[in-house]
Order: C-alpha cells, then structure tokens, then sequence
C-alpha cells in the first residue's frame, strides 16, 4: 500500500497525510489506495470532512491520572487500619476473636472465607505500589519510536445503528489530534456505512478458527497489512476515549521502547451510569480491578500474569502479524495476550481512560460473565486455568459467607458454667478474613469514587453514594457466584452478544 506523507513522499500507511488539508473549513479527505481491493472499504477519510456532531468523549482525565498517581499511600494506610479496626474492635457476634485457641469449631464453616486470600493479597500489592505516571518519565527530549500509523478501532456487529454513529461522532475529530491517526469503525457484512471510516468484514472471508469479532479482526489485520510502525487502540462498540487519552497513547508509543502492547484504566460510567444501581456497582469491581491486580501487571511484571481486556487493547502491528487473531477462543483478548506473552512481547500500562457502559439486564450480565469464565477456563496455558479455578472457589466463599452470617446469630457453644455464648474465632483467622473483606469493599468504593469524579459528581452525592455500595457489592458478588455457576451449569456453546 502507498499514501503521500506528511512531505509528500510515498510512504505505506494507505492515506493522505495533513499536507493534504486544506484547513478545517474546506478539507479533502485522506485518500485510501485501499479502496480498489474491496467495495467495503472507505476511498478516503471522512473524519476530516466536516466537524459536527455531538462529542461524548468527555472526562475528567488528568484529574483521574493525578489522582491515582498519589493514592497508593491512602490506600495501604486505609487497608490496614481498616483490617486493624475489624480484628480488635468487632461487634459481630460471629467473628468474636479469641486469643486463646488457635483451630475451634467455627472455623470449619469459615474456611471459605480464606479461599480469596491470594486475590485480595496480590489487589493490595497493585494498590500498596505506586501507580506509575508519565509526570516525570516522559519529555520531549527523549528518543521517539517511529510511528507511521496509530489506528483507533471501534469492533462493533454493526446491526445497532445509533452506536455505530455515537462511536463515529464521538471519535472522528481524533485525526485532528496528530497526523498518524486514523479512526476506523469495523462491522460484520452486510453492515456497511456510507460517508463514515467504515471497514466491513466480507462474509465470504474465512480463518482456520476464528468467529464473529476475531474474524472480523483478522480479516482487517490482513487488510491493512500491518508493520511495526503500526499500531492499533482496539474499541468496543460502547467504548469512547477523550482527546487528553489519545496523546497519553501516543506518548506511550513514543517513550516506552521495551512495550509493543499495553492497556489502560477502564471506566463504565459514559452510558447510563446509576441508571441501575446494580449494575453499577457490580462493574466498580472492575475498575478497582484496573487500578490494582492490572495496575500491578502492566507497571511492574510487564507481562500479562492475570490476562487482558478486548477493549483499550492497544497494539503493535508486529504483535499483531506474530500473534495474528486466528486464535478460535471465546476469550480471544486473553488467548490473544498469553501469545504474545509466549513469544516474548511484553507489555505496560497506558496511563489513559476509555470510558464504557454496565450491562442493563441480568441475563446479559450473567451471559457477560459466564463467557469469561468458561473461555478463561478453556485456554490452553497454566496460568488462565490457575484464576479461573480461584473464580470457580469464589461459590464456595459465598455460601460460607452465608453460612457463617447466618450461624454466627443463631448459633451457641456451652460453656463449663452451663450457659452458652455465641461461637469465637481465633483472632489470627478473624485478621485473615477482615483483610480479605476490607480489600473486597475497598475495590467497589475506589471504583464508584474515580467514576464519580470523573463524571464531575456533586460531592455530597460522592459520600452518599458509598453507604449504597458497601450495601449494593453483597448483591453483586452473588450475581458473580451466579454467573459462574452459569457456566459451570450449561457453559455457552458460541460467543454471547449481549445488549447495552
């Protein structure tokens, strides 16, 4: 492929560079010599054609960066405290420590409660470290990786029409950020759009394994034959990011020499947040998840122990080319990360934020998490395997949580002077569990709170709404069990589309 550069020179990325404008009020677009190799491919940029619409992809970025940058020291000291208060100052008849017996009855039904320990153990660790910014690590006097093309990809089905254009509308003035970038929407046939960067996957193209989003991002691997001077932010169809994201990717690509693949903070607050309360604070966990347990991969491992998202999945084009999306996985973000882990390419954190929606409906969030849950199960590789058998433990943790609630109000030991109190527990185990539960709500509260901010929220309905999360996360953690034995019961024989 050939396009005219920045100079005017023939270079490879398939577009016409912005020597090629004639200025906002009266643009040509970027040519795409690509066109002639299928009708479902756009013969020019239609993002620089015009600047209307309504921009969603709004935020509070820096404020959020700023902020997780200092927070590793609250966090520890909250955690702790939090634990400590717990353990010596308990008023729940059911966790009553006793520094006298080290094993006693109680704890045979509370042994359910350890079984997340190596979880909230390695969130601590990702919350206990310093969540690493650019602020002192990036300037312009360091050397610049080479770029020629930064594609961002929104993957959608293509059959929900609004999404289609609220993802175009809210992306397209992106190409005005930096000459390199392209912003490309890719729908399965027979959703083509006219006058949007519409890349439609043909029917008639088959992989070796391979369906439905995968397909669809193999066959524009393919397409746009990629080199390492490539690379691509992979979007979900509900997916939107901000224009202070975008140059924190490009300055990522920039400066981090050693990574060719890497993801950033993930937020569900752009569509109907708090719409259902829920929901809401069900996906908090994810993003306590993002700024802990993946924090800690992606800034100090720099190899994905733990996985990876599909959506602000950002990529080199020469990882890309190795690892390829012919991978047939209903997970393919996960297989797709654990190849490339295997093939020597490591990874970091993009200090940026993409901004999603929950699901709005219980049987799509169980469908949600049950494909996560059996396509982690079944890759091939020891470590996915490993975190989905600690998942699949998290039903048991539930039910002694119930069981130790319930227990722990009804039931009595005899004591030598013939009456009967409520069952104790050693205080080492009690100190277990409380950690366990402190970082469990923590990861809920510091999730709600960097969606709050970031959505400019009132600040009295910041504190008002922690109370309803601590309260709201007992439910949600049941639809986690309930969406595992989901999978464990009747595991989805394909890939779940559900509805946002």
């Amino acid at each position: 492929m050939t396009s005219l550069s920045r100079s005017g020179t023939l270079g490879r990325s398939g577009t016409l560079g912005r020597s090629g404008t004639l200025g906002r009020g009266n643009t040509i677009g970027r040519s795409n010599t690509k066109s002639s190799l299928h009708p479902n491919i756009p013969s020019q940029s239609y993002a620089l054609l015009d600047d209307q619409g309504v921009r969603t992809n709004l935020g509070h970025t820096n404020l959020i960066m700023a902020l997780l940058s200092e927070s590793w020291l609250f966090s520890t000291i909250f955690i702790i405290g939090a634990t400590y208060l717990l353990t010596f100052y308990n008023w729940f008849p059911g966790s009553v420590p006793d520094d006298y017996q080290l094993w006693n009855t109680s704890c045979y039904w509370k042994l359910g409660l350890l079984l997340p320990l190596p979880y909230t153990l390695i969130c601590f660790l990702g919350l206990a470290l310093p969540f690493r910014t650019p602020k002192f690590i990036y300037n312009d006097s360091l050397r610049k990786r080479k770029i020629d093309n930064l594609y961002i990809l929104t993957v959608t089905k293509g059959d929900n029409r609004d999404a289609v254009y609220r993802s175009w509308n809210a992306h397209k003035h992106l190409e005005r950020l930096d000459p390199c970038v392209r912003v490309h929407v890719l729908t399965d046939e027979p959703y083509f759009f006219e006058n949007i960067n519409c890349y439609t996957c043909p029917k008639s193209f088959a992989t070796g394994r391979s369906k439905y989003k995968a397909r669809a991002l193999e066959w524009y691997r393919q397409t746009m034959k990629f080199t390492e001077r490539d690379w691509v932010l992979h979007l979900d169809e509900e997916s939107v990011i901000d224009d202070e994201s975008v140059r924190r990717v490009l300055r990522f690509i920039w400066y981090e020499h050693d990574c060719t693949w890497g993801q950033g903070v993930i937020l569900y607050n752009q569509y109907n947040y708090w719409k259902n309360w829920i929901y809401t604070v069900a996906d908090a966990l994810r993003v306590g998840d993002d700024v802990s347990r993946f924090q800690l991969q992606y800034t100090y491992f720099k190899r994905p122990i733990f996985g990876a998202h599909g959506s602000f999945l950002l990529t080199n084009g020469a990882v890309e080319n190795a690892v390829t999306w012919d991978l047939g996985s209903l997970t393919e973000d996960y297989q797709f990360a654990m190849q490339a882990w295997d093939m020597g390419f490591k990874c970091g954190k993009v200090p940026a934020i993409i901004r999603e929606q929950s699901p709005m409906r219980f049987i799509d969030f169980l469908k949600q998490r049950r494909r996560w849950y059996v396509g982690i199960r079944r890759l091939p590789e020891f470590l996915p395997r490993v975190w989905a058998f600690f998942w699949t433990l998290s039903v048991v943790s539930i039910v002694s949580l119930i069981v130790t609630v319930i227990l722990g109000f009804v039931l009595l030991q005899p004591m030598p002077d013939g009456t009967f109190q409520h069952y104790t527990t050693p205080r080492w185990f009690v100190f277990l569990t409380n950690f366990s539960w402190v970082v469990f709500m923590y990861l809920y509260l510091i999730g709600n709170f960097i969606q709050d901010l970031d959505k400019g929220a009132n600040i009295f309905l910041v504190i008002a709404r922690i109370p309803v999360t601590l309260i709201l996360q007992l439910i949600a953690s049941l639809m986690e069990a309930a969406a595992v034995l989901y999978g464990i019961v009747d595991p989805p024989k394909d890939f779940d589309v559900i509805k946002k």
